[in-house]
């Protein structure tokens, strides 16, 4: 049965979500990408920037953080994995792009993911493989308003109770399940959105800009 695919990132790999068009769901992990993109699907979601300029903030998302703010990253381009480090990364980004123009903490971290998506991605694989945003997407389904912070007991309710709504009713379990894995309870919880967007998603911000590889520029949602 093929299914949607929802993948997020963590400290040891890559977690994914997939639901299939009869309701049952079920989670993995992996430390590489490539065998969670293996799981036979119709649509995939993946929370990782795909499309990446040489320069500058993409315009997707500047204007997904002025719908859901700071949780959106600014900074993704092509090649930054390959600085020494951030300082480096900084320095080289506010000489050529201006001062504040840089990379924050968060970005860095995730730079060797953003690595691996780009060699894992080609324009022809994007028709089914698109970028989400797990932040965007609750937003969208609490009707288009914020929710409390996810670090909050009360963000993670709102956001567990909208999967189950939409089918993931397994996800409270798998959340006790995680344990010893290296999933972050948020990590598998956004694995689930991206999966929910694979299936139900039909908007996006930008798509109008493809990168240097012919990649387009766009948060699905």
């Amino acid at each position: 049965m093929n299914s949607y695919l929802g993948l997020d990132g963590f400290r040891f790999g890559w977690v994914a979500a997939w639901i299939d068009e009869h309701g049952d769901h079920g989670f993995d992990y992996s430390s590489g990408l490539m065998r969670l993109l293996a799981i036979p699907h119709l649509r995939a979601m993946i929370d990782m920037p795909i499309g990446l300029p040489l320069s500058g903030y993409r315009a997707c998302d500047l204007r997904a953080r002025e719908l859901v703010g700071p949780a959106v990253f600014l900074g993704a381009r092509r090649d930054l994995w390959t600085f020494p480090d951030m300082a480096a990364a900084n320095r080289h980004y506010w000489e050529h792009e201006g001062k504040g123009r840089g990379v924050s903490a968060q970005l860095w971290n995730i730079r060797d993911k953003m690595k691996e998506v780009d060699e894992a991605m080609t324009p022809a694989r994007q028709a089914a493989i698109g970028e989400a945003h797990p932040e965007l997407i609750f937003w969208n389904l609490a009707g288009r308003v914020r929710l409390a912070s996810k670090t909050s007991a009360h963000g993670r309710e709102q956001r567990i109770a909208l999967l189950q709504q939409r089918g993931f009713t397994r996800l409270p379990r798998w959340l006790t399940l995680r344990h010893g894995t290296g999933i972050g309870r948020d990590d598998l919880i956004d694995a689930c959105a991206c999966a929910v967007a694979a299936r139900d998603s039909t908007q996006r911000i930008g798509g109008e800009e493809t990168d240097p590889r012919g990649l387009r520029m766009e948060i699905n949602f």
